[in-house]
This record gives C-alpha cells, sequence and structure tokens, in this order.
C-alpha cells in the first residue's frame, strides 16, 4: 500500500466520527424543534380559533393571515421540514443504517404530520389532530432513537469502545495492547 492510500483511508476514517457527530447533532436540534413544535400545537389546538377564511387555504395564507402563534407553529414546521431532511443527508453521507432508518422515519412521520395539520386547520375533524399529534410522537422517538444510535463524542461505535487511552499509555504500543486484552476478558484483568 502506498503512502497516498495510507493518508486517504485515515482521513475517511477521520470523516466517519465527524459524520455520525454531525448527524448526533443534527438529531439533537431537530429533536429540540419537534418538542418545541408540539407544545405550540397543543396550544393551537386547544386555545386558538382558526379564522373561517383561513379553512382550506394554504400554509402560505396561515402565516400571513392567520394568529400570531399558528403562524409560529406554520414557520417552526417549515423550518423542522428542513431540518430533518439535513439530518437525513447527513446519515446517509456518513452511512449508518440504523441512523438513515430512523431519520427517514422521522422525516416521514413529520411529512405526514404535516399534511394532518393541514387537514385540520381546514376541516378541524379531531381524527386529524390525533393523526398529527402520534406522527409526531413517532418523529420524537425517531430522533431520539437517533440520539441512542449514535456514539457520543469521544466514543467509537456501539460497542463502547473509547478513543482515548489511559494516562500515561498514550504512545506506547504495550498500552494499546494492554488495553485491547482488558476488552476481550473483563473477568480476568492483571
Amino acid at each position: 500500500m502506498s503512502i497516498d492510500a495510507k493518508s486517504a483511508t485515515r482521513s475517511a476514517g477521520a470523516a466517519a466520527p465527524a459524520g455520525l457527530a454531525r448527524v448526533r447533532r443534527g438529531s439533537l436540534a431537530v429533536l429540540v424543534l419537534v418538542v418545541a413544535e408540539y407544545l405550540i400545537g397543543m396550544y393551537v389546538n386547544l386555545f386558538v380559533t382558526i379564522p373561517r377564511a383561513d379553512h382550506g387555504h394554504s400554509v402560505g395564507t396561515a402565516i400571513a393571515n392567520g394568529p400570531a402563534i399558528l403562524a409560529t407553529h406554520a414557520v417552526i414546521g417549515l423550518l423542522l421540514g428542513l431540518a430533518a431532511l439535513g439530518v437525513l443527508v447527513q446519515a446517509i453521507l456518513a452511512r449508518h443504517v440504523g441512523a438513515i432508518a430512523a431519520s427517514a422515519a422521522g422525516l416521514f412521520a413529520l411529512a405526514f404530520a404535516s399534511a394532518a395539520g393541514a387537514s385540520f386547520t381546514s376541516s378541524g375533524h379531531p381524527a386529524d389532530s390525533m393523526a398529527m399529534s402520534v406522527l409526531t410522537g413517532v418523529a420524537l422517538l425517531c430522533y431520539a432513537a437517533n440520539l441512542y444510535l449514535l456514539p457520543p463524542p469521544g466514543r467509537r461505535g456501539l460497542a463502547g469502545v473509547q478513543l482515548t487511552t489511559r494516562p500515561g499509555t498514550a504512545g506506547s504500543p504495550r498500552g494499546r495492547t494492554a488495553g485491547l486484552a482488558a476488552m476481550k476478558d473483563p473477568w480476568h484483568n492483571s
């Protein structure tokens, strides 16, 4: 193997944890937005009356002419859709199958929750409200699953193998070997 091939392999390996960290941060941001959207949506559902003039119109009409809290709900929903799409793209680039599946399911849940919300603002049927809240809950679970599946910073993989070494063994091949032996046989640490 040439020196150039080794350096390309190292940079690809270093990019993987950075890509996973971006997916994790994006999932956390989407999770926070979903919670905010959920709370605002509950407030809109319980305390805001949608004007008859806004029934059956587009999201743009709700943003421009609707009550301020409904407009806020619609704008956060649009931002949430973009953020969820960004997390899915990052998961695909990071090539983490679990994150791709959870991000795709979360994006679809948010899309269908948005459709149910649009239907609810025009019809007012309780079934649309229920669909919107359940699908938002599904999206919440999907992005929480991403946080569970993706390794926290300073860790590698689901096995929990740390990237850092114990103090005093940083450059020592013997220290790394001893650390691997301890991982393989946790009952006989010497």
